[in-house]
């Protein structure tokens, strides 16, 4: 009597169920009132919602009968499902293929039920009455049937739709997540080891850059995609959970070694980038992170994983296992970039110290660099090369740049004023040669302080130049022309081409430490810096040296042509009146003679 229908549509209608996330769930009373209504209605001892699973009827509520699933072999509401029909029996010991079914084994004779239909047409169980004597069904009661199953499925869409599943995948949502979580926590209080993977599908650039030529229709396919080869993957036992908009979660099963579920889930990510219609587009990866049941907060798990995944982009496996070290690390930065929006705003955290420059051939100091410093009220001082990199990543770095200009400007001022005349070069990143109107307020703040232009000097770092040419070189034209001097800070570090470089209108090019730093004990080294200093005199350029420690290396730049260096030799950065101070003190002899290290140290 029952015949099935083709596997690939029972294959979509299973999926459809399960996309409902209504198998194994607990009790639920608004379905538990329409079974009642339905056996009062009917006058009969039993009542259900019948859900049809792969091998069995689930009842996800009932009236009447104390188990919750029979098998599906020879299960009325099975017939249902395949046609998607009502069907009523009005005596099971008289039809052949029912008369020995588990139901009637129980004493059921009369059976009745209407189709669970999906507004996509499929059908997910039955509405079902049954009892215990052969009877009719009247039309009004055949059309009181259909009304009750139809009152069943405006229940599930409710459900479905109150925030609990995901409207693109059907996947149950991070609410149900942490929902389930925290109902796991009290099922089983004993701290249960367990570990939880977060599939993440693609980047965010690589999500940008496929909704822009694609559409956000293509995004929704491959999440839908990934959704079906997941569960399949996973199994009926393993619940799957849409956690973001292109990001699954789920947990492994008890027991599971932590090595063999990461091959494990590098080999899904492998079949999905052989299979899959993204696999050009996106990169797949995946967090795992251990925890223990009842003493992990739900969101920080997901956040644990989420870093995990994030990590994992820029390794060369795909996997990664949540790192409570690289985790402290991503903490330590975002609190920095967090928190320097408020430094900027109280003058005792920033400060800005000055270093020396000095120049080789008469041993004067002609210009100090302008540094910023950051003492943290908690994290205490904060290095620059930790947080700077940071801030220049965020919308702090013009406030962050403009700062630094108007304090060394008011302190070069100052100095002009008590009689010492010198020029400070003052550090700018990429975001500001962008900035329209950077180069007009840095004559306004000039002109305001009563400075000359060639008191200050740009500088600018070689990624800096190369991030927009035709911005960046216009910024750059405009500065030289109000009489700014440039410099290429941290020169050979980057990546611009040498026919760039000549375009540029800076004066002055600035040596990395890198290469200065153990200069007199590597030959490769000494004859790059060699190169670098006649190319720039080539070019019409000073060159600086930075990160001069040694007499040695300052005499092997005096012979190599360099101009000008800076370093601990001569002094280390200062504060205002220490500068003062200093350079009054070594006006005129700051020249490195056969001092050892620790003796030119001791000026500073």
């Amino acid at each position: 009597m029952s015949q099935h229908p083709p596997a690939q549509l029972e294959a979509a209608r299973l999926d459809a169920l399960r996309k409902l996330d209504l198998l194994d769930t607990p009790p639920n009373e608004a379905f538990d009132r329409i079974v009642r209504m339905a056996a009062q209605l009917f006058g009969l001892p039993i009542a259900a919602v019948s859900l049809t699973d792969v091998d069995r009827q689930w009842f996800k509520s009932r009236v009447g009968v104390d188990h919750c699933a029979i098998p599906r072999e020879k299960a009325p509401c099975a017939h249902v499902a395949d046609t998607c029909s009502m069907l009523v029996i009005p005596d099971l010991l008289e039809e052949p293929f029912y008369r020995d079914s588990n139901l009637a084994a129980t004493g059921v004779r009369f059976y009745a039920g209407a189709p669970l239909m999906t507004r996509d047409g499929f059908c997910l169980g039955a509405m079902c009455v049954l009892g215990t004597a052969p009877r009719e069904i009247s039309a009004s009661e055949r059309t009181g049937l259909a009304d009750l199953a139809a009152m069943v499925m405006a229940q599930i869409e409710l459900q479905h739709a109150m925030g609990r599943v995901d409207p693109v995948s059907g996947v149950p949502n991070r609410n149900q997540f942490v929902d389930d979580l925290s109902d796991l926590a009290i099922e089983r209080p004993d701290g249960e080891a367990r570990l939880a993977a977060l599939v993440s599908l693609a980047t965010p650039e690589q999500i940008s850059s496929a909704v822009r030529a694609m559409g956000a229709g293509f995004v929704d396919d491959i999440v839908c995609e990934a959704a079906r080869m997941l569960r399949a993957a996973l199994g009926p036992s393993c619940k799957l959970y849409h956690v973001a908009p292109t990001q699954f979660a789920f947990l492994a099963e008890p027991g599971t070694d932590l090595a063999r579920f990461c091959d494990w889930l590098a080999a899904w990510v492998a079949l999905r980038a052989d299979t899959t219609t993204a696999r050009f587009v996106t990169t797949a990866t995946v967090g795992v992170a251990p925890f223990a049941i009842g003493r992990s907060d739900p969101f920080e798990l997901l956040r644990d994983m989420y870093s995990a995944a994030h990590d994992a982009i820029e390794g060369s496996h795909r996997v990664r296992v949540f790192s409570a070290e690289q985790n402290a690390a991503f903490m330590r930065r975002f609190r920095i970039a967090n928190e320097f929006g408020a430094a900027l705003e109280d003058d005792s955290q920033l400060r800005l110290v000055f270093q020396p420059k000095i120049e080789l051939a008469t041993g004067r100091c002609i210009g100090a660099e302008a540094l910023l410093r950051w003492r943290h009220p908690v994290l205490g001082e904060v290095s620059p090369g930790e947080f700077i990199p940071v801030i220049e990543q965020t919308s702090l770095a013009r406030a962050t740049t403009r700062w630094v200009l108007e304090r060394a400007l008011r302190q070069l001022a100052a100095w002009r004023r008590a009689g010492l005349v010198t020029q400070l070069a003052v550090n700018v990143s990429a975001v500001n040669l962008l900035e329209p109107d950077f180069c007009a307020h840095v004559l306004t703040r000039l002109r305001a302080h009563d400075l000359p232009p060639e008191a200050l000097a740009i500088e600018i770092t070689e990624s800096a130049l190369m991030s927009n040419r035709t911005l960046a070189a216009a910024t750059l034209e405009a500065l030289t022309a109000g009489g700014v001097q440039l410099a290429i800070d941290d020169f050979g570090t980057g990546y611009s081409s040498l026919a760039y470089l000549q375009s540029v209108p800076a004066k002055v090019v600035k040596i990395d430490q890198s290469f200065v730093r153990d200069l007199d004990r590597d030959e490769r080294k000494r004859a790059l810096v060699a190169t670098m200093i006649k190319l720039s005199h080539d070019l019409g350029q000073l060159v600086v040296a930075e990160g001069v420690e040694t007499a040695t290396v300052a005499r092997f730049l005096t012979g190599a042509g360099c101009d000008q260096v800076q370093g601990y030799l001569y002094a280390r950065p200062m504060a205002p009146q220490q500068f003062e101070e200093w350079i009054c003190a070594e006006w005129t002899l700051v020249r490195p003679r056969s001092a050892r290290p620790s003796e030119a140290l001791a000026v500073a």
